[in-house]
């Protein structure tokens, strides 16, 4: 399993557990993917880490003093570079459990 961070504006667009499907969009060295329609949007992606999937399930949603982070559970393989600390990380809830 691979996981994904993006991040929301408002709550309540999206609850746990909840399918979402996600689009791809092209900067000149990178990619980024956006929650439809508009719910939330990733970091930029370099190439060789690009998403194939384009649904995924949420797993947590935190609440920062940044705003509402959601982490999605994608169907594929994990890339090259990716750690267990970094899927920790996304995973954690506002109180720091997983």
């Amino acid at each position: 399993m691979r996981y994904s961070e993006f991040k929301m504006e408002r709550e309540g667009l999206v609850s746990v557990g909840q399918e979402v499907t996600f689009t791809e969009s092209q900067l000149p060295a990178s990619y980024y993917y956006t929650i439809v329609p508009a719910v939330a949007m990733s970091r930029n992606y370099a190439p060789y880490e690009r998403i194939i999937s384009r649904k995924g399930i949420v797993k947590v949603i935190r609440d920062t003093p940044q705003g509402f982070y959601i982490v999605l559970e994608l169907d594929e393989k994990e890339v090259e570079g990716e750690t267990e600390a970094d899927f920790r990380r996304m995973m954690e809830t506002d109180t720091g459990k997983v």
